[in-house]
């Protein structure tokens, strides 16, 4: 009698929503080729992950370790005892784990994590969401059985058999959009005959993004317009009693949107970062985009996935230092440009890339029969 038995994975990295969302769909999809999949995570103590993949419903394991600070200063030095003692900590969870394959996501545990599977011999896959691939992935490149990325031209950064294009993951496919309109408008207590801006500061907050809004409060009442505004949980209190002192109804402030599909679905213009996950979802929904560019992150790789849906006149880019004063005007610009709105979405719905959460579950499978 032949007993196939179900394969085990470790998924390290996480520290933002788009690293952490990304990672729980795929392990979604490992459950759907093999519900028995036993899926162990290894995510950063006190970011993100440690909330939202238990809520998800898997197990998580925290390591110390977080990222260097760019300018010289001691603090490096307890940095770099995390560094370690994150290494110590990973061999001795995938000693007692016993994976059958690993796969990182981005983020801070995803070095320690596969940089020590790489050693002691387990298949090691790479999602490199970025049209510019970060250091520690190119680094553990060396050592990585496959590397799945989104963008073309990822030769320059790692060795060309290795790479499979599969796209980045996302929370939802967003086949309904159009069909769930007035159902998100009631969701959100928004009104059916004024226009939405959908403001998404990231699962933290993207300070320039809050910083622009704030400063505009009375043009987005008097625009007409509604104004859905996520702002992160550092900025919520903030930006909150700011609204409630400077404007009527037509300004919805929220900490966190759990409802995506419906915050895209009620959305006439998006405003944005450009991380990758984000640009993925925004690619799929097929709306209208303005991205601010996030500049405090590795290599500018934020201007670079911007770039790339500019240069296919697929978004509108506005730079972070310009955003103050010029985000809220171009917002309202957009809206009223019906034509420039329509050849924004057919041109940006063209780049969506659907089911890659599969196709990275098929790759982790394949490595995990090795």
């Amino acid at each position: 009698m032949n007993l196939q038995l179900s394969k085990r994975v470790i998924i390290s990295g996480g520290g933002t929503g788009g690293h952490i969302f990304p990672a729980i769909s795929i392990a979604n999809a490992l459950r759907k080729i093999d519900p028995g999949t036993e899926i162990l995570f290894v995510g950063a103590e006190g970011r993100m992950e440690m909330e939202k993949v238990p809520a998800a419903g898997y197990k998580i394991i925290g390591l110390p370790v977080e990222g260097f600070y760019r300018s010289l200063t001691p603090k490096n030095l307890a940095v770099l005892y995390k560094l370690l003692k994150s290494l110590f900590m990973a061999r001795s969870i995938i000693r007692d784990f016993q994976p059958d394959v690993v796969a990182g996501v981005g983020g801070y545990a995803s070095g320690p994590v596969l940089r020590q599977a790489g050693r002691l011999g387990i298949p090691t896959l790479i999602q490199e969401q970025n049209s510019c691939a970060g250091v520690t992935n190119r680094l553990l490149a060396a050592k990585a059985s496959v590397i799945c990325v989104a963008y073309d031209g990822m030769e320059k950064y790692f060795p060309a058999e290795k790479i499979i294009k599969t796209g980045n993951p996302v929370r939802l496919t967003f086949d309904n959009l159009d069909t769930m309109r007035d159902e998100a408008l009631s969701f959100f207590n928004l009104e059916k005959d004024s226009p939405v801006v959908l403001v998404l500061g990231g699962s933290l907050g993207a300070g320039t993004i809050n910083k622009s809004l704030s400063e505009n409060i009375r043009k987005m009442s008097d625009s007409g317009y509604q104004w859905l505004w996520q702002t992160g949980k550092l900025y919520f209190e903030d930006v909150n009693a700011l609204v409630n002192v400077s404007s009527g109804r037509r300004i919805s402030v929220h900490a966190f949107i759990n409802r995506m599909d419906y915050a895209y679905s009620a959305a006439d213009v998006i405003i944005s970062r450009a991380g990758a996950g984000t640009i993925s979802e925004l690619c799929l929904a097929g709306r209208p985009v303005i991205l601010i560019p996030s500049p405090n992150v590795a290599e500018d790789h934020q201007t670079r996935n911007a770039e790339a849906l500019a240069a296919r006149d697929a978004a509108v880019i506005i730079p972070d230092n310009e955003a103050p004063f010029k985000l809220v005007d171009e917002a309202i610009r957009l809206v009223a440009d019906r034509e420039k709105r329509m050849l924004l979405s057919e041109n940006i719905r063209a780049l969506a890339d659907r089911d890659a959460d599969e196709r990275i579950a098929n790759e982790i499978m394949k490595l995990a029969g090795r």
